[in-house]
């Protein structure tokens, strides 16, 4: 097989590129692979990687000039295209999407657009009809993103092939991390980790940490809006609070390493797989996360579910402080869920089902649902 392949890579600020990179190396011993920019003659499929943020907009156009398998790691490109489009253009898509009846929730849409980031009507209209409909085959993360779709096209060809994890070399010096970011040996951390946006709870975190009287948060990642971190500013200066913007790879893992407890909330949701959780579930840190069809797949005890909305904030307090007041059951989550992970989120098992998956289209010759 010869298969083209469109997705931003390293150095690229994306945990979309990150997992195309490793993709990439796996799939090269199934098949010959060339990355390109645009879709070119003699190749027997193309698979594009698209995530939810204007990074992803030249894979986007790709999938749509020429049908192969679609990865949504968003199955909400909203954002994308609010942030690629033109007004016009914008509510065009928009009343393709959800018929001329709603054209002008489109044009409201787009005038509250500086929202779109915590209002939850931006999440509720994901905005894929069109990629789904050209694509040959769609590949999700999670059964959430499988519904979201299957909603925006019945019948579309859509496989859930869950996110990988590759095991690393952790460097072994939880001691040394502790002391270079003044956090004592006693002290329970909670991690956060990766874009630190409306989505991911910040403000539900910092209320909830009183829980743990001897706790010290970690913020890793920058915020990607200004107006949140403004906001925030006051919480932020608490002492307990370690911010430490974007870090390198071994960083990442140092910082990992000594994470007692990390929260890996999304509301509203856009039916994403967490590399970052996969891969502290993979290293056998216990994970707080959001009871949502996203998750649905993790077996109970893998993880710790908390509701979204009002009891948001009490259930986070109630799970850090029996997580952080028992290390035995640190042990044991993060136990089961290191278990699942190297059951079911292997490297060699995902290239395998992207191998399957470009197979069946070709026996098929499907160009496309449209």
């Amino acid at each position: 097989m010869k298969l083209g392949f469109i997705s931003p890579l390293p150095p690229a600020a994306s945990g979309v590129a990150d997992y195309a990179a490793g993709l990439l190396a796996e799939l090269r011993r199934h098949a010959q692979v060339d990355v390109a920019e645009a879709p070119r003659p003699g190749y027997d499929a193309w698979i594009y990687q698209l995530g939810n943020n204007p990074l992803h907009l030249a894979a986007y156009r790709a999938a749509l000039a020429e049908p192969g398998i679609t990865v949504l790691h968003d199955a909400v490109l909203h954002h994308l295209l609010l942030g690629s489009l033109a007004e016009r253009e914008y509510v065009e898509e928009f009343a393709y999407n959800y018929g001329e009846w709603m054209r002008d929730l489109g044009g409201d849409l787009w005038q509250g657009r500086s929202r779109s980031g915590a209002d939850a009507r931006y999440f509720q209209y994901p905005m894929i009809r069109r990629v789904v409909e050209r694509s040959r085959a769609v590949v999700v993360h999670n059964p959430g993103a499988r519904r979201i779709v299957e909603a925006a096209v019945p019948g579309a060809r859509v496989v859930e092939i869950p996110h990988y994890f590759v095991p690393p070399r952790l460097p072994g010096a939880a001691r040394e991390t502790r002391y270079r970011l003044g956090i004592a040996t006693t002290d329970v951390v909670i991690g956060v980790f990766g874009y630190l946006r409306e989505p991911k709870r910040i403000r539900s975190v910092l209320r909830a940490l009183d829980a743990v009287p001897r706790s010290r948060l970690l913020l890793v990642g920058r915020f990607v809006s200004e107006d949140m971190e403004r906001a925030l500013q006051p919480a932020l200066g608490d002492p307990r609070v370690v911010r430490l913007g974007r870090v390198p790879e071994e960083e990442f893992w140092r910082l990992a390493e000594i994470t007692d407890i990390c929260v890996n909330l999304r509301h509203p949701t856009a039916g994403e797989t967490s590399g970052i959780g996969i891969k502290m579930m993979g290293i056998g840190q216990p994970v707080v996360v959001t009871d949502c069809a996203e998750n649905a797949g993790f077996p109970d005890c893998t993880v710790m579910r908390v509701d979204p909305g009002e009891p948001e904030v009490e259930m986070l307090a109630h799970y850090l402080r029996l997580l952080a007041e028992s290390p035995e059951m640190r042990r044991e989550v993060g136990r089961l869920a290191a278990a699942h992970i190297a059951a079911h989120h292997t490297l060699e098992r995902t290239a395998s089902s992207y191998v399957d998956v470009v197979r069946s289209v070709l026996y098929s010759g499907s160009r496309g649902w449209i």
